[in-house]
């Protein structure tokens, strides 16, 4: 046995933060708080002294003790405590092997390594090792000793709190860079056709929402596009329809146009959909060149805005219903729509108006909508829609502003 009789350990932790939640009476007091603490000690003489501050320190603590490193590892298997008390010289664990096994098997455990007098550049390189405090035997009151364990502790937690706090951030760069190579880039083949797309997620934090959209233009100059919204706002419904965008390209690119091509995209959200309560809305338009119209087919989706040299109208062809809803049974009609020379159509999901007007529960609608439009009818395109939006948006501010997903896509042919 060591045959000490003094106390043995001194901290460097007597001057730091108490945590917030803790209450000072003189000494801290953790009235709700008792930490496990295992001692890994082979010094039966040592392991006493451990005992008898831990006896007396005005934190209680549930001690354990253990004689060696390969007694460690079992109790960390069997139970996790807050503090490891680690002795540097074990029989089967020397320095900073001792500690870099203990984080192997707890890494979830704060650590306070044991040293001798002479030996304080070992506990500072234990510290650097991943320890979160040393004691240097001989040298410790009670008080101390308790408070050196509270804030290894405290130490630890905020160590795994930063830890988490990268990884998320690191996560949401990486979601990030994902979303935004999803985001579709429009395929044009000539300069007579001018496209303005906006998309707005309603999701905090996100690039991409449940909204999607795509303009793709053929060898011919034919003009295809589609604004679709798949019902809810998260990954799952995010990833849902960058599924059906990317099938409408392609069928586009196979020839595939109208009620075919609607009914292909209702078999592939079948297939993909999370839940079977999950739909989608979409319109999809088709314009030729040189025909002063266009073609469109619309899944359960609201109607469009057309901009024309008498004005804007709000245009809501014949349609059927939404992909999805009536599985296998549907039917969607082709619809045409005269688009003049020099006019515009703007296709659009429903969180443009649907968002609320002031503090009460009045939305805009789709007559709000109209009438918010023909107020910049004078607009080129892109400032057009950008002014839209922005008075939706701070139509909707009193109420945290959009909740909903955008997405716009803005036509017109010189």
């Amino acid at each position: 046995m060591g045959g000490k009789v003094e106390t043995m350990m001194s901290s460097r932790a007597g001057d730091a933060e108490l945590p917030s939640d803790a209450r000072w009476d003189g000494v801290a007091e953790w009235e709700w708080w008792e930490p496990s603490v295992l001692l890994v000690e082979d010094d039966p003489g040592d392991a006493l002294l451990v005992e008898e501050l831990v006896a007396d320190s005005a934190l209680k603590m549930r001690l354990r003790w253990v004689r060696s490193m390969a007694e460690a590892v079992e109790a960390l298997a069997a139970e996790t405590p807050d503090c490891v008390l680690l002795d540097l010289h074990l029989p089967d664990a020397q320095g900073l092997e001792a500690v870099s096994r203990v984080k192997a098997h707890g890494d979830q455990v704060a650590i306070v390594v044991l040293t001798g007098l002479a030996e304080e550049l070992t506990g500072l390189a234990a510290v650097a090792g991943g320890a979160q405090d040393y004691l240097v035997k001989g040298r410790v009151e009670p008080e101390l000793f308790g408070r050196a364990v509270r804030y290894a502790i405290q130490r630890k937690h905020g160590e795994q709190a930063a830890v988490a706090l990268q990884a998320s951030q690191m996560q949401a760069q990486e979601n990030a860079r994902l979303e935004r190579g999803l985001l579709p880039r429009p395929l044009l083949r000539g300069d007579d056709v001018d496209v303005v797309a906006r998309y707005l997620p309603g999701r905090a934090q996100a690039l991409l929402g449940g909204d999607f959209y795509d303009i793709v233009q053929s060898p011919d100059g034919t003009v295809h596009a589609l604004v679709g919204d798949v019902s809810g706002h998260g990954p799952d419904e995010a990833a849902l329809g960058v599924a059906l965008r990317i099938a409408w390209r392609t069928l586009v690119f196979c020839g595939v146009t109208g009620a075919e091509q609607v009914e292909r995209l209702e078999e592939i959200l079948l297939a993909e959909r999370a839940r079977s309560d999950v739909f989608a809305t979409l319109v999809s338009l088709t314009a030729t060149p040189g025909q002063e119209r266009a073609r469109l087919v619309r899944a359960g989706h609201h109607g469009l805005l057309l901009r024309t040299g008498r004005g804007t109208e709000w245009v809501e062809p014949p349609g059927g219903p939404a992909l999805g809803v009536v599985p296998g049974g549907a039917r969607w009609p082709s619809a045409e729509v005269e688009v003049p020379a020099g006019a515009g159509v703007v296709l659009f999901t429903d969180g443009l108006f649907e968002g609320h007007v002031g503090r009460g529960a009045e939305r805009l609608g789709e007559d709000g909508l109209l009438a918010l439009a023909r107020e910049g009818a004078a607009l080129a395109p892109e400032p057009f829609v950008d002014r839209l939006i922005e008075r939706v948006g701070a139509l909707a501010e009193s109420q945290g502003g959009l909740d909903d997903d955008v997405a716009l896509v803005h036509l017109s042919w010189n």
